[in-house]
């Protein structure tokens, strides 16, 4: 981030051209501006919380099955819990509109940090299934508000910056989640070999993460201090908090929903499928392994540069549909040639899923507010995760039923279709204030 953009950020709340979390009026006295460390600070929390938001889960995919021996888990049991994830974002991420409008969306990314730190140091702990599972919930819990909310804090940041935060937050994103796959057994092995303390490693950077956050939070609570006694002193009511635009009107929040499901449904295919595809079709373990963390690596520089450039587009359209395009490619690969073009089809998908950074970024660029971005973003990413939680299921089924993987490739084929589709409505230059009739 240059100079520049950090002097635009630490700007007093009067100078800045994204509405402040007070919601000042043209009557409202001058306030305090805002401390100079808040910028560089605010950096560190994004990268920081977004590295957060997947090694819970990665983690326990690397140690899944000494887990699941350890605590005697059932396979029923353990199916539940890889489905756990998507539907604690799509359940937890429903209450973040209302929790940021009544704390604030700073001091809700602060708790859902903590919540996050709080289970990973938990379940390591857990005697049984049952509180290994509350635990994990715990921080599921915390990052489905972290993962509804950090696009609004960028939109009220940074809001001439959508697309170079968003792809930093992202990059972190797929670091976190390739760095948890990768170094989760090395580390395990290093500390003697138990997977509790393999687990337990992830929770000191979570704990790091809610240092900044902190400090932000508190940062936030004293500006919102000093507006309410700016706004009695000056008898002019205080306003009250926007609560944004209703979303269930608005064709492009639908599209957003739906297309979040499909490249989630895609991406949780690839991640929980993709080896095992390879394997059956002669490639060896080692390579199956190498070949994923491939796909998954290339997610972190795509990341960063793909929201950068939507961010400069009216119409991210065009995007979505070559990524869909290299989604469709590299399934049609893996159906027929999946070993001969392994280092091939990885790569395309590898791109394919870079989606969920695009997607990211329409949700900040298709509201005008930061209470609009707050809400779509929670319509969008809980409608989609409840759309992909029965994605990885029937590709299961399927597998098991047919033999093979050629019905299950041939669906995953078409579903980019209607995601193809879908990305080129939620990328048309409109907002949902227009299309749900709101004023400025």
């Amino acid at each position: 981030m240059s100079d520049e953009e950090i002097q635009t950020l630490n700007r007093p709340a009067a100078a800045r051209t994204a509405p402040e979390p007070l919601h000042p009026t043209a009557a409202e006295p001058a306030v305090a501006p805002t401390p100079t460390w808040l910028g560089p600070v605010l950096l560190v929390g994004i990268v920081l919380a977004a590295l957060n938001l997947r090694p819970a889960i990665t983690s326990l995919g690397a140690l899944f099955e000494e887990t699941r021996t350890g605590l005697g888990m059932s396979g029923t049991v353990a199916g539940l819990i890889t489905s756990v994830p998507a539907l604690c974002f799509a359940v937890f991420g429903v209450t973040a509109p209302r929790l940021s409008r009544r704390f604030g969306p700073a001091a809700v990314v602060c708790a859902g940090m903590v919540a996050v730190a709080s289970g990973l140091l938990i379940r390591p702990f857990a005697d049984s299934a049952a509180g290994f599972l509350a635990a994990s919930a715990l921080s599921l819990a915390g990052i489905a508000l972290t993962n509804v909310l950090l696009p609004v804090i960028v939109k009220r940041y940074f809001p001439d910056r959508v697309g170079t935060m968003t792809g930093l937050y992202s990059m972190a994103l797929a670091a976190g989640t390739s760095l948890a796959a990768a170094a989760t057994v090395p580390m395990t092995e290093a500390l003697g070999g138990s997977w509790r303390a393999g687990l337990m490693v992830w929770a000191v950077l979570a704990v790091l993460a809610v240092l900044p956050w902190l400090a932000i939070a508190l940062t936030a609570r004293r500006e919102k201090r000093a507006l309410r006694a700016a706004a009695e002193s000056a008898t002019t009511p205080e306003p009250r908090p926007d609560a944004g635009p209703g979303v269930l009107r608005s064709r492009t929040a639908w599209a957003l929903g739906c297309y979040f499901g499909l490249q989630a449904t895609s991406a949780y295919v690839t991640m929980g499928w993709l080896p095992q595809i390879f394997r059956d079709a002669g490639v060896s373990a080692a390579s199956s392994g190498v070949l994923l963390a491939v796909t998954m690596a290339l997610g972190v520089p795509l990341a960063f540069v793909i929201p950068r450039v939507a961010g400069r587009m009216k119409n991210q359209g065009p995007i979505a549909v070559t990524l869909c395009v290299f989604g469709l490619a590299g399934y049609l690969g893996l159906y027929l040639a999946p070993a001969a073009g392994a280092w091939a089809w990885a790569l395309l998908l590898g791109v394919s899923n870079c989606a969920f950074p695009l997607v990211i970024t329409m949700i900040g660029l298709r509201a005008k507010s930061p209470a609009g971005v707050v809400k779509l973003s929670a319509f969008a990413q809980s409608t989609g995760y409840l759309i992909s939680i029965p994605g990885p299921l029937l590709i299961g089924t399927l597998y098991q039923h047919s033999g093979g993987w050629d019905l299950p490739l041939a669906l995953m084929a078409c579903l980019t279709v209607p995601q193809l589709v879908l990305g080129i409505l939620a990328g048309r230059d409109r907002t949902i204030e227009d299309e749900c009739g709101v004023r400025d």
